[in-house]
């Protein structure tokens, strides 16, 4: 492993020093920073060193996510550093990773989620302006197959056009240019870089429904390294967890990724997950969508489960201080809807969508 121990301590006691990778960006800075701040609450004698690195997706900025076709595209470098014990844990957008991980590495923790859904940023010059008091034809920038598809239906009078780079650079490339009248950024980062003042729309599921596991943060291990998976389960949100947990076995089932147009909706009221998943053609006009529940009854959950067998993942998830019950339940879930949608025909859909926009 790669922790260090170093004489830090003044009374004589050695404190422990683990590493954290992360993105170098500085909303992916900002995310690390915030893990770590719990970390070091309930792990004050340890000491948290922060390994930030360039991936793919940072250094390749001119072509669309969904023409790399790079399932890794964020992760695959700090993957890289995890597997040779250059880190300990690594800290990333859980809509970054894959459904299926790696051999050895395990996603030990799903925070609190932030606001999952998507978020209009308009150019100055219209501001006070909606998606739909836009003029015809205004640009829309965004680099989501799944955004593009839904807004393309909903706001035919509109046009989309890729962006890429970091917020920031997508920002700047909104303001100090006149090519894009808003942008679709995910509220999520805006929010935590400290941006809310600049959303002007937030769109809700009758407008954009939301990438899988969009908003929340994850926490990367090695599966083997059973006292940092110890450490790190505290962080676990038991609502979204299972919440993720769904909306991972869904997009799993159908195959999807970043290069087909699929969107989810979860909820979680009166020990109920609602799990609402769509698959759409490139421009929206074919599109399937459907709900399906399971219970999570506080009958099937314990507060704290001693024996969560930490060699289960699920759907790269191993969650320890969650019932095992209600993740079996909530895989389950998103297994059954993949299955409703597919024979109703989301195979064809995507297939269609993946050639389509292989081609272009």
């Amino acid at each position: 492993m790669s922790e260090k121990t170093n004489p830090q301590d003044t009374d004589g006691r050695v404190s422990r020093v683990i590493r954290v990778g992360t993105r170098k960006s500085q909303l992916a800075r900002i995310q690390t920073d915030s893990v770590v701040e719990k970390l070091k609450e309930l792990h004050p004698d340890v000491h948290f060193e922060i390994v930030a690195m360039s991936t793919t997706g940072d250094k390749i900025l001119d072509t669309a996510l969904s023409k790399i076709g790079e399932k890794s595209l964020f992760t695959k470098e700090l993957e890289t550093a995890l597997e040779k014990n250059e880190v300990d844990l690594v800290v990333h957008s859980l809509k970054d990773l894959p459904t299926v991980l790696p051999v050895g590495f395990t996603i030990g923790a799903v925070l609190k989620r932030e606001n999952p859904h998507d978020a209009v940023v308009l150019h100055p010059k219209n501001k006070g302006k909606r998606l739909d008091s836009l003029a015809n034809k205004s640009v829309i920038g965004t680099s989501s197959l799944r955004r593009a598809a839904q807004l393309k239906k909903r706001f035919p009078h509109l046009e989309f056009k890729d962006i890429r780079g970091n917020l920031n650079t997508r920002l700047k490339k909104l303001d100090e240019k006149d090519d894009f009248s808003a942008i679709i950024l995910a509220a999520a980062g805006l929010r935590r870089m400290g941006w809310e003042n600049r959303i002007s729309q937030i769109l809700g599921p009758e407008d954009c429904m939301y990438a899988v596991g969009q908003g929340a943060l994850a926490v990367e291990v090695r599966a083997r390294d059973r006292d940092i998976l110890e450490m790190v389960s505290v962080l676990n949100d038991s609502d979204t967890v299972l919440r993720c947990i769904a909306e991972r076995a869904f997009l799993k089932h159908l195959e999807g990724g970043c290069s087909v147009p699929v969107a989810v909706h979860t909820e979680v009221k009166n020990s109920q997950v609602y799990l609402t998943g769509a698959v759409y053609s490139l421009d929206g006009s074919d599109s399937l969508k459907e709900t399906m529940q399971t219970s999570i009854s506080s009958d099937d959950q314990t507060e704290e489960q001693e024996k969560v067998d930490e060699k289960v993942q699920r759907v790269g998830i191993t969650a320890l201080k969650v019932s095992e019950a209600a993740q079996d339940a909530t895989v389950k879930l998103g297994v059954d809807l993949g299955n409703l949608l597919l024979s109703k025909g989301a195979k064809e859909i995507l297939t269609v969508a993946r050639q389509l926009n292989d081609a272009q």
